[in-house]
Parts: C-alpha cells; structure tokens; sequence
C-alpha cells in the first residue's frame, strides 16, 4: 500500500517529519524548482530518495486531479500512533497531557483544519474512532498543509479511549452548544486535557458525552447560533493553550 502526496508545503512537511516510507518524488518537467520544493528535492535526495522529472500529465494521473503543484510524493501509508505514544510524547516534553479526540468528523476539511490547529498548539496527539469518520488521506495531508505528518494520531474506539485516559487522571471536557454546557471561565482546561469535538451534524455521541467529565460552550452574541465544528474545535484548542499559559510558545 502506499499514498501520493502532493502539494508543495504538505511533500516538503512529510519529507522534513520522514515518519513515512518515502519511495519517490515526481517533479513536474518546467517547474520553477524554488523554495518549498527546493527544500523538498534537497531532503529527497540527502535521504536517498529518488528524485524523477515528469511531464504534468504524469502527476495528474498520479495524483487525480491537477492540484498538486507539480510535485508528489510515493510514500508509505499513514503511521496512526497509539495513546501510550502520545502521552509518553507529553512525558518527553514535560508536560502534562494535551490531546484532542474527534467524535466522528465526516468532512475531511474539517478535519484537516483541526489537525493543523493541533499542530501549531503544541497538541500531543489526536484520536479518531476506527470507524465512520474521516481519515488521513493525502487529501487531509493537502488541506492540513502538511501539519498532520507530525502529530500522532490514533485509531480508536473513543469510548474506551475516553476510560484510558481517565484511568491516567487526563480530564475529558466535550466541546457542545448544550444548555447543561459551561462558558470557558467555567471550565479549566490547564490541567492534563482531552478535548473532544463532536460530528458536523449531530455533535457529542450520548456515551461520549455521558463520560466527559466536563462540557464546554463557546458564547455566542451573533445572530447564528452555532460554528462549524473545525472553527469552535479550533477556538477551544487556543482557549485551552492560552489557559496552559501558551506552553512552548515560540514568537
């Protein structure tokens, strides 16, 4: 099995986290071979990967579609992690745990938007069920602008996922619009968190939501009532550093 990654920052990010099996990379014959993509053939050719010119149509087919910027990258399939990886990860930075669990994300886009807020907050790891939900495909990998090639994400039934950390004293907060929800100066979130977003349509799982030792509502003052899932998962991710006062922040 393999991927085709393509796109020039998510290739140059997979090349730079090198987690993957990388085989080759297609270059496309007349590109302009310059920042990103210069990064990227040097990290292929230092890591003896081997570098392959084209014409366009080549990476079209390769690829699917016309979007990849001349360029792409045969690697091996996405290597999901474990929870003992992320929290031995917190371990190593010491820190307490910060993950963030996906209930059921359906939009591929959304969940590229919440592994790339993931990434730049310094998130630990992040858990999607093993199934019926979004997962990381190359197209994920193109939107996430490469963010998903280093976080650890993992498979997981979320249930029990939820006991695991729970038993490890990780406190599980779901984010939803309920009336039983507390507003953010409520809830505290500095401490070893798990934060769960729920699915586009139907929000939190009752058994997720019945686990969670706390819910959290974003306020609202506009006349819609409700975020699309990556954008309040992405607010609350921020709302969470900004309470671990901004660990590991780099300006």
């Amino acid at each position: 099995m393999s991927d085709v990654l393509y796109g020039r920052n998510p290739v140059y990010e997979a090349l730079r986290a090198r987690r993957r099996r990388l085989r080759r990379l297609w270059v496309a014959e007349g590109v302009q071979v310059k920042g990103s993509l210069r990064a990227a053939v040097r990290l292929a050719e230092e890591y003896g990967v081997p570098v392959q010119t084209a014409p366009r149509r080549r990476l079209d087919a390769l690829v699917g579609h016309g979007h990849h910027q001349g360029v792409a990258l045969e690697a091996g399939p996405y290597p999901y992690a474990d929870l003992d990886d992320m929290l031995a990860l917190a371990g190593q930075r010491g820190e307490l745990p910060f993950l963030l669990l996906l209930d059921s994300l359906q939009d591929p886009q959304n969940l590229a938007t919440l592994l790339r807020t993931a990434e730049v907050v310094g998130v630990h790891g992040v858990v999607v069920p093993r199934r019926h939900t979004a997962t990381v495909t190359p197209a994920v990998v193109n939107a996430s602008s490469g963010a998903s090639e280093h976080l650890l994400v993992a498979q997981h039934n979320l249930a029990q996922a939820i006991d695991r950390l729970q038993a490890r004293n990780v406190w599980v907060v779901g984010l939803e619009g309920s009336a039983e929800a507390q507003p953010p100066e409520a809830v505290s979130l500095k401490g070893a968190l798990a934060l769960v977003v729920g699915s586009e349509g139907s929000g939190l799982r009752r058994l997720v939501r019945q686990k969670s030792d706390a819910l959290l509502r974003l306020p609202m003052r506009g006349k819609i009532d409700s975020l699309n899932a990556a954008v309040a998962g992405s607010v609350a991710l921020y709302l969470a550093w900004q309470q671990r006062g901004w660990a590991g922040r780099s300006d």
